[in-house]
């Protein structure tokens, strides 16, 4: 005679994991991106070597990239400098801005009236704080 097992398959997820394990896996980033506005001025050249200038405000930041828009209409591949101006609750009070630049990876179609696309930017390893006081 047989005993018929009364525990629960302990492989069998839960819809609470699955979900959640879902979520993970969709996910590629390495690293998390915050969601903090923070006002900056990207630097650049157009496809045709013009450069170009422009305020914009970070809708995300993590320490390998940001995500931004811009009207100027740059291509994948070109590189930016962001001037990013620091709270001064991160500062001690000072004006501090960080000075940074990588190349963008990713374009989309802005959802934003006075910018024409959305830029996905992965930085390079140099930085430079900058201090006004």
């Amino acid at each position: 005679m047989t005993k018929k097992s009364t525990s629960k398959n302990p492989t069998k997820k839960t819809p609470i994991i699955e979900k959640s394990f879902s979520n993970i896996v969709k996910n590629r980033r390495k690293e998390w991106r915050f969601e903090i506005p923070l006002e900056a001025i990207a630097k650049g050249k157009l496809p045709k070597g013009i450069k170009f200038k422009e305020k914009t405000t970070l809708e995300n930041i993590s320490s390998t990239g940001a995500y931004f828009c811009l009207d100027s209409g740059i291509t994948v591949g070109s590189k930016i400098n962001l001037v990013i101006d620091l709270p001064p609750k991160l500062t001690e009070g000072k004006k501090t801005k960080l000075s940074l630049g990588g190349l963008t990876v990713r374009l989309k179609k802005s959802d934003k009236k006075d910018k024409k696309q959305g830029v996905a930017l992965c930085f390079d390893e140099e930085f430079q704080f900058i201090s006004k006081d």
